[in-house]
């Protein structure tokens, strides 16, 4: 009598599904991205991202303690800055910028927060772009490494733990780690966006912290939809310059990049759960045409699945009670 393979069994069970699971995403796995609004009192619901708000430093804990309670314990800040100038200077004022007077903030009072910075400069810009451009228009590469550098190190200086270059500039992580080890801030760790598309899904985000270009596109240095192959130079370059973790963004349509990037390096790897996918989900729910959460929950796994050690993620908070902690 011949024996028939049933894989059925193993999934008959609740518990044996749990005994077998491959793959679990954990409340660790996320990163709770955080908006801040220099205008005092500011609570401003972004409309294309409902649940996200952006918030002024004397509102903005409110958030980190439901951030706190959801058992999430890292958080990446992004800025909007009071006035914006040519080169975004205020990503370098240690005492008035908006990010390093919010990592000094929560850094005092909640300091079992691991606190990222997003290191860029199109929300800062007067321009959108970012960096510094030529009076052309044209995004120019290495003068804006040196001004990465001394946001990388303001930033440390105010008690970030991690900083998170965006740009998809050449020579950024270089210019960053140099810049850090030379004033000290060895133990201050990298997380590069070194593979980060030229992407449609970027929209809510855009309109969350007023970064849009005024003129052009940012397709001269973020990166072709198309392209795998190229993705794989940009993150064997951020290693060599010294990157600790590597990024793929956005990260739902780009599943295959994530696996390929993490298949062909050592390094930790993030992806970006970007605000259009957010979107989406988010829409489509108050349409009750799914589970939002459901549909939120196996987007990430799949995520996690394809090969992501961290997941940047705005659902973070609100998953965050119904996940498990690493044991």
């Amino acid at each position: 009598m011949s024996l028939v393979r049933r894989p059925r069994r193993l999934r008959a069970h609740p518990v044996l599904r749990a005994m077998v699971r491959e793959t679990v995403l954990t409340r660790q796995d996320l990163i709770m991205p955080v908006f801040i609004d220099p205008k005092p009192g500011t609570v401003r619901e972004i409309p294309s991202m409902p649940g996200i708000c952006n918030y002024g430093l004397d509102e903005v804990d409110r958030e980190l303690e439901a951030i706190l309670a959801a058992g999430i314990r890292q958080v990446i800040l992004f800025g909007v800055p009071a006035q914006k100038d040519a080169v975004g200077s205020d990503t370098w004022n240690d005492d008035h910028g908006i990010i390093q007077r919010a990592v000094r903030h929560i850094k005092a009072k909640y300091p079992e927060l691991f606190v990222i910075t997003d290191v860029c400069f199109c929300e800062y810009t007067s321009h959108g772009h970012c960096g510094v451009v030529s009076k052309d228009g044209r995004l120019l590469n290495d003068p804006t490494l040196a001004n990465l550098g001394k946001q990388a190190v303001s930033h440390a200086r105010a008690g970030a733990d991690m900083v998170a270059p965006s740009g998809m500039l050449d020579g950024m992580v270089g210019a960053m780690r140099g810049a850090l080890d030379q004033e000290g801030f060895h133990d201050v760790s990298i997380m590069s966006y070194a593979v980060k598309y030229a992407s449609s899904y970027y929209g809510p985000f855009r309109d969350a912290v007023d970064s849009a270009p005024a003129f052009g596109d940012r397709r001269t240095y973020q990166m072709d939809p198309a392209n795998v192959r190229e993705g794989l130079v940009e993150a064997a370059l951020d290693v060599e310059q010294g990157a600790d973790i590597l990024m793929v963004k956005p990260a739902l349509s780009y599943l295959d990049v994530i696996h390929a990037v993490k298949a062909r390096f050592g390094l930790p790897l993030a992806a970006y759960n970007v605000s259009g996918e957010y979107a989406m989900i988010k829409a489509a729910g108050a349409n009750g045409w799914i589970d939002a959460d459901a549909v939120a929950r196996e987007s990430l796994l799949s995520m996690k699945r394809a090969g992501a050690d961290l997941i940047l993620s705005y659902f973070a908070r609100d998953l965050g009670p119904s996940l498990p902690d690493v044991p």
